[in-house]
């Protein structure tokens, strides 16, 4: 299972999702252009030491992240989502695909997506943090496909 994030906003979200995937064992796969530079000190202050556990892949476009990634799906998650996550049935080569934080994803990219999925909110309140999401997410399709690290690998 892969992480990716299209063409991030916020240095600070790809820090954490950084963080995330090397916690939670996934690569993560960020579609350029991003609207900063990757060695920010604002990711990297997110990111902490986290960054060498990670495995991040960097794509200048779309096309060579489909390109990288086939022939695993894409799960898009957007809050024009069809049905719930809580529905979905992951798979281990997944690829769960966060949009932009300003702009959500291109309709190029919901083309592309064999899911779209939301997650339900409470009445009247629009979307999450996009790596808060991914977490849920990743959560989820993980304990699925039983790809959860495992308690005898971490830290005592």
């Amino acid at each position: 299972m892969r992480l990716a994030l299209f063409q991030p906003d916020i240095a600070q979200n790809v820090g954490a999702a950084i963080r995330l995937s090397a916690c939670l064992g996934v690569c993560l796969d960020v579609v350029e252009p991003c609207a900063f530079p990757l060695d920010d000190r604002r990711l990297r202050r997110v990111a902490l030491d986290y960054g060498a556990d990670a495995k991040v892949r960097r794509h200048d476009s779309f096309e060579a992240f489909q390109a990288s990634v086939a022939p695993a799906r894409l799960i898009l998650m957007t809050t024009r989502g069809e049905r719930s996550f809580l529905d979905h049935r992951f798979a281990g080569e997944d690829v769960i695909l966060m949009g932009s934080e300003s702009s959500g994803a291109p309709t190029f990219v919901h083309e592309a997506a064999a899911a779209r999925l939301r997650i339900p909110l409470a009445r009247g309140l629009r979307s999450l943090n996009v790596v808060t999401a991914a977490a849920m997410v990743l959560a989820e399709g993980l304990r699925q496909t039983g790809l959860w690290p495992s308690l005898e690998n971490s830290p005592t």
